[in-house]
């Protein structure tokens, strides 16, 4: 394994760059500002060629189909098509609609998710912040994302978009829960929330068989988890089996039903990003951050966010959606239950072992 990078956080790479004192309040808040913009822009780059044109690809491998192959070598130019397409249509506007809860709704889904990234470990020194409670302000950041999706479904005027947004609240509640309870297992094996050191400490060796060493990626050292995180980052970001709140056989597109235009491109931009979002979450906390041998660290980051992608495609097109009582109960019945016997006995492990 690579070792990590110094711990030296972004905007000071650029300042010392850019020839600018990094100590000066101005100069960090301008480079703060440089390095979120090319952390975005790289993150819309990426949504671009995996949400429009690599989704269609992937779902179509999946089903013995083709998908886009029109549109330029490969199909790619469906990227820019679609995005002219979307951005040039009129933005029709309901009648009855709450309209600042309405026009709200698409920029918290979609910035919400943003907001985690600040303080993802990306490697090689790509980390705008790294706070020491870095694993709760991610959960705390994402979880905004609901009360986008509620305002969307109620400021509708729809029923089919406020039934949507019941569900997603539903939805969220009963599967946030058990999310955050299977992490603060993985700060019982860390002894921290900072993301630097839960990335350090998979680092160590966890077995050697002869030259090859397996890394202690907390997804080894307690694979239990690592699924029921799995799991439950599936319903989180509305995959298949856990696609309720959208269910087109049901509702038409729940929750985002009365959108269209640049409304709809910015939900469909925050549901692709949460989906990087869980994925990067998965990378820091179960499979090692950004280590791996040969390649830069960066690059190893990127392929164990989009294998969290590609999982999730595969659901989407190869699992049966559940009903909604179903889903409840998988929750409340299932994953909490399951989650919280995984953190007492990883309490009861690691209280063994420290003792």
């Amino acid at each position: 394994m690579l070792p990590l990078q110094s711990e030296t956080p972004f905007p000071k790479i650029i300042a010392d760059l850019l020839g600018l004192d990094p100590t000066n309040p101005a100069v960090v808040a301008v480079t703060a500002v440089i390095g979120a913009a090319i952390i975005v822009s790289a993150l819309m780059a990426m949504t671009a060629v995996l949400g429009i044109w690599g989704k269609r690809k992937i779902t179509a491998a999946f089903t013995d189909r083709i998908a886009v192959n029109r549109h330029g070598p490969y199909g790619l130019l469906i990227i820019p098509a679609d995005a002219v397409r979307l951005l040039s249509k009129e933005l029709i506007v309901p009648e009855g609609v709450d309209r600042p809860a309405w026009d709200l709704a698409p920029l918290i889904i979609a910035s919400s998710a943003l907001l985690g990234f600040a303080v993802i470990p990306f490697g090689s020194n790509i980390q705008l912040a790294d706070p020491e409670t870095g694993l709760a302000y991610l959960f705390a950041v994402a979880s905004i994302a609901s009360l986008g999706l509620l305002m969307a479904g109620y400021a509708s005027n729809n029923k089919f978009s406020f039934l949507g947004g019941l569900r997603a609240v539903a939805q969220n509640l009963a599967y946030e829960i058990p999310l955050v309870i299977t992490g603060a297992s993985v700060v019982i094996f860390a002894g921290s929330l900072r993301l630097s050191t839960i990335v350090e400490v998979q680092q160590q060796t966890l077995v050697a068989l002869g030259p090859v060493a397996i890394p202690s990626w907390f997804a080894f050292v307690n694979p239990f988890a690592f699924v029921l995180f799995l799991v439950a980052n599936l319903a989180e970001v509305g995959r298949n089996p856990f696609d309720i709140p959208e269910a087109p056989t049901e509702i038409v597109a729940g929750y985002q039903t009365e959108y269209s235009s640049v409304y709809f491109v910015l939900i469909y931009l925050g549901e692709f990003i949460h989906i990087f979002l869980g994925g990067a979450i998965i990378a820091t906390i179960f499979l090692g951050g950004a280590s791996g041998p040969v390649l830069p660290g960066i690059v190893w980051f990127f392929i164990k966010m989009i294998s969290v992608y590609l999982f999730t495609q595969w659901a989407r097109s190869a699992v049966p959606r559940v009903r909604i009582d179903q889903l409840i109960q998988i929750g409340w019945k299932g994953m909490l239950v399951l989650s919280f016997a995984n953190l007492i006995l990883t309490a009861v492990i690691v209280g063994v072992v420290a003792a």
